[in-house]
């Protein structure tokens, strides 16, 4: 532990803070589904600094659970855009 985990992870906070206000006024789709991604890389990061900053294992643990949700998720929206691009029908 050297004592920049906490900063660090404040300032990934401000970040996701920032994001947050992006995913409201994002004009698409795919820029919401961003942000989304954005939360989950800096939630990850968030979680394993706190860990490593002294909080325990459990941290990791959320933070992989939360890691595999976000790599799920863009998956999915990648699939739907594209078999939307297919059929502009549906």
């Amino acid at each position: 532990m050297t004592g920049f985990e906490l900063p660090i992870a404040l300032f990934l906070l401000v970040n996701l803070l920032v994001a947050l206000f992006a995913a409201a006024h994002g004009p698409t789709a795919a820029d919401r589904m961003l942000v989304a991604l954005l939360f989950g890389t800096s939630g990850v990061g968030i979680l394993v600094l706190l860990a490593n900053a002294g909080g325990g294992g459990a941290f990791v643990d959320v933070a992989l659970v939360i890691a595999l949700l976000a790599a799920i998720t863009g998956i999915a929206f990648a699939r739907r855009a594209w078999h939307r691009k297919e059929r502009p029908d549906a």
